[in-house]
C-alpha cells in the first residue's frame, strides 16, 4: 500500500501519467502534473479555492459550443495563446508576423472575387484592405487563399449575434496571378471580449481593460508556404497598448487612408467617403 504524503503525492502521481501509451503525452501529463502541483503548493491553495477553480472551469465549459469558444478566450487573456504563437511560428524577420487565432473564426466561409464586398451592406464606413501576397523572396504568391473576418460596429461576430445563420462579415478571396488581393469591408471598431462568462467574471475583478483595438482577421494558406494567423490593426485606435488578448504588433498597424467619394481599388466607385489599408502580407516558405 501506497502511503501518500504532501512530499511524495507528485512525483507518485507524475511517474503515474508519464506511463501513457504515447510518449509525448506522457511527457505532457508527467510535467503538468509537477506544474500544477508547485502552483498549488506556492500559493497554499485552499479548498474552496480549489472548489471555485473546478467551479469556473465546470461553467466554462457549459458556455462553450460550436460558435463560443470560452477555454480559447481564457487561453487568450492568460498570454498563453499568445506565448504557444511565438514558440511555433518563428518567422524569419521579414516574414509577416502571426498572432492569436482568437474564438470567434467559423469554418466554411463564402468564396468572394476580387474587391467582393463581404460587409453586404452592413453599416459603416466602407473598408477596401489592398495589396499582394509575397514570399520571402519577394515574388508574388499566386492563388493564395484569405479567410478574413471581423466584428461589426456593435463590435460582435457573427456567432455572438442569435439567429444569425448566414455568413456576416467573413469571407475567402484569392490572390491573383501578380499576388495582389482586394478585400471589401467595413471599418472595424475597438470591443470588449465577452463579458458575461466566466473569463468576463475573472477580469471583473482586477484593472486588466477587457478591450481590443479594431483590426481585421487574417488565416492565409498557400501552397509552399507556411499558414499564417494574423490581423491587421487600425493606426491610432483605442487600446493598442493594451490588448486584453497580448495580440498587437507593431508590424500589424497600418495607416487607413481616408478617400472622397470616388473611384475605389476593385475598379468599381463610392458614393460616400471610404478608407484604404494598403498591406502586403509576406510567407514564410515550408
Amino acid at each position: 500500500m501506497q502511503l501518500v504524503t504532501e512530499d511524495n503525492i507528485t512525483e507518485l502521481a507524475a511517474q503515474r501519467w508519464a506511463g501513457a501509451h504515447d510518449p509525448r503525452t506522457g511527457e505532457v501529463m508527467a510535467a503538468l502534473v509537477r506544474h500544477l502541483h508547485a502552483f498549488a503548493r506556492e500559493v497554499r491553495l485552499s479548498e474552496p479555492e480549489w472548489m471555485a477553480a473546478m467551479r469556473w472551469l465546470t461553467e466554462t465549459g457549459q458556455i462553450s459550443n460550436d460558435k463560443r469558444e470560452e477555454f480559447i478566450l481564457a487561453s487568450d487573456v492568460l498570454g498563453l495563446s499568445m506565448l504557444v504563437v511565438q514558440m511555433n511560428h518563428a518567422f524569419e524577420a521579414k516574414a509577416t508576423p502571426a498572432t492569436v487565432l482568437g474564438p470567434f473564426h467559423i469554418d466554411g466561409s463564402p468564396e468572394k472575387e476580387f474587391g467582393g464586398d463581404m460587409s453586404d451592406g452592413l453599416a459603416g464606413t466602407p473598408l477596401f484592405v489592398t495589396g499582394t501576397v509575397r514570399g520571402l523572396d519577394g515574388f508574388p504568391v499566386i492563388g493564395a487563399v484569405l479567410d478574413v473576418w471581423q466584428a461589426d460596429e456593435e463590435g460582435a461576430y457573427e456567432s455572438q449575434i442569435p439567429d444569425v445563420d448566414e455568413a456576416r462579415l467573413r469571407a475567402k478571396y484569392t490572390s491573383r496571378a501578380d499576388g495582389t488581393y482586394c478585400v471589401r469591408t467595413i471599418a472595424p471598431k475597438g470591443y470588449s471580449i465577452p463579458m458575461d462568462g466566466p473569463v468576463g467574471e475573472l477580469i471583473r475583478g482586477t484593472d486588466i481593460s477587457h478591450f481590443r483595438p479594431a483590426h481585421v482577421h487574417f488565416l492565409i494558406n498557400a501552397a509552399g508556404y507556411e499558414p499564417l494567423i494574423t490581423h491587421l490593426f487600425q493606426e491610432g485606435a483605442q487600446y493598442l497598448d493594451s490588448d486584453v488578448v497580448f495580440g498587437t504588433k507593431q508590424e500589424l498597424v497600418v495607416a487607413f487612408e481616408r478617400h472622397d467619394p470616388g473611384p475605389t481599388p476593385d475598379g468599381g466607385e463610392s458614393a460616400q467617403p471610404w478608407l484604404e489599408a494598403r498591406y502586403d502580407f509576406i510567407l514564410q516558405p515550408v
